[in-house]
């Protein structure tokens, strides 16, 4: 993700292209995930993946034009919601690890009560760190805990799917991580919901 972000600084046309790929993979991920719980409800896998398609290439479309507009606000928003992400899933990642502690449900057994905490305390201290001098104080903080949260509950999201079709991860493109779908669950409901919000 972040050389994605990096690329978009130099080559915007590259940028969007890895962007629509990355989607397209997800897709291709989501569908055989799919395919694993609804094999024998064919009309529900194919109505199911339909909204994804259709979800995902909104997704592409928003992060395009944001990415060749020349408005800057809209930019450093999707980086805001990208940073808040990203220090959502390393905090929970990192405090669930050291603290370890209660499960939060039977869908992800990585998930504790520590590692949500975590997820909180990583992304708002962080991102306040970075992004003090571009938004209200308060109102950043609601936006954080706002997004975070999707985050977390897209990550459960998936997990849940995950464990009704009886896999551990969604691919094998990334060696040790899974799929590209396990790295980006949480993102991929957080940004435009954080976007919405935001507007």
């Amino acid at each position: 993700m972040l050389i994605i972000l990096l690329l978009a600084i130099f080559n915007i046309y590259l940028t969007s292209f890895l962007i629509i790929l990355i989607l397209y993979l997800i897709s291709c991920e989501f569908y055989l995930l799919l395919s694993r719980i609804l094999s024998k409800k064919k009309i529900y896998l194919y109505f199911t993946f339909l909204i994804s398609i259709i979800y995902t290439s909104y997704f592409s479309l928003i992060i395009y034009q944001i990415f060749l507009s020349n408005n800057g606000d809209q930019k450093i928003i999707l980086y805001f919601l990208i940073t808040i992400c990203i220090f959502t899933d390393t905090g929970g990642y990192f405090f669930g690890k050291i603290f370890k502690g209660k499960k939060i449900t039977k869908i992800s057994p990585n998930k504790t009560y520590s590692g949500m905490i975590g997820s909180y305390i990583a992304s708002i201290s962080g991102v306040i760190i970075i992004f003090n001098d571009f938004f209200n104080f308060k109102e950043m903080i609601l936006i954080i805990i706002m997004v975070s949260s999707i985050s977390q509950l897209g990550d459960l999201f998936i997990s849940f799917l995950k464990r009704k079709a009886k896999i551990k991860d969604t691919g094998k493109l990334l060696p040790g991580h899974g799929g590209l779908l396990d790295r980006l669950d949480g993102i991929i409901f957080a940004i435009p919901f954080g976007l919405i919000i935001i507007n």
